[in-house]
């Protein structure tokens, strides 16, 4: 079984989409949480499914929101580089490599 281990920088924009989401409607934030949980889950299953971004680096859309998560699958863990709005410049990320 994969572990996964969140860069600093993803950690901080899972909170701050979070918490944007709950401010927007109750319950919302949750449901974001969620749908994180049910994507990262999908990783940890087959990350070699999701499209090759950078090198060996990974993205996996989240259901529901305008979301991807940014990953790089390791032998005994995957670690999630960022949680990317897919609004947002799509090489900001790259420095956390």
């Amino acid at each position: 079984m994969n572990l996964v281990k969140f860069h600093g920088d993803a950690e901080k924009e899972l909170i701050a989409a979070a918490a944007y989401y709950e401010n927007q409607k109750p319950t919302l934030g949750r449901r974001f949480l969620i749908s994180i949980q049910d994507a990262i889950n999908r990783v940890l299953i087959n990350p070699e499914l999701y499209p090759i971004v950078d090198s060996n680096v990974r993205r996996c859309l989240v259901r529901t929101f305008p979301f991807g998560i940014i990953f790089r699958e390791f032998h005994d863990q995957i670690v999630i580089l960022a949680i990317m709005h897919l609004h947002r410049d799509p090489h900001y990320w790259k420095k956390r490599q």
